[in-house]
């Protein structure tokens, strides 16, 4: 008998809120395999992620 498994759904990525990573400041360090990057949101409310 021929079973034909599904694929698995791919899974949403995750939702995180940039003001709660952020916290009180307007700013916050984020490392990706060792190097530092930081996140910022302007005046503007836009959000800039530097090296």
């Amino acid at each position: 008998m021929n079973m034909i498994t599904p694929k698995p759904k791919a899974q949403d990525p995750l939702s995180h809120d940039a003001r709660t990573l952020i916290g009180a400041g307007d700013q916050a360090k984020i490392v990706l395999d060792g190097v530092v990057y930081v996140l910022r949101i302007t005046r503007a409310g836009k959000l800039i992620l530097t090296k």
